[in-house]
């Protein structure tokens, strides 16, 4: 399944691999095509395109 907008992420099922957490990208956003995370001080923009792949920059 190729998801082209935020709003069909919530279709994907994800199952955990070497239980590693999973993090719904819509959920990150709240609903939006951004949100900001924090790591060691440092701020990074994670962004859903309208082709819906993800970009983190710092």
């Amino acid at each position: 399944m190729t998801a082209t907008r935020p709003a069909e992420f919530s279709n994907v099922s994800v199952t955990p691999v070497n239980n590693l957490p999973a993090h719904d990208a819509t959920a990150l956003t709240q609903g939006g095509n951004q949100a900001l995370i924090v790591l060691n001080e440092q701020v990074y923009n994670l962004r859903i395109t309208r082709a819906g792949k993800l970009i983190l920059t710092k």
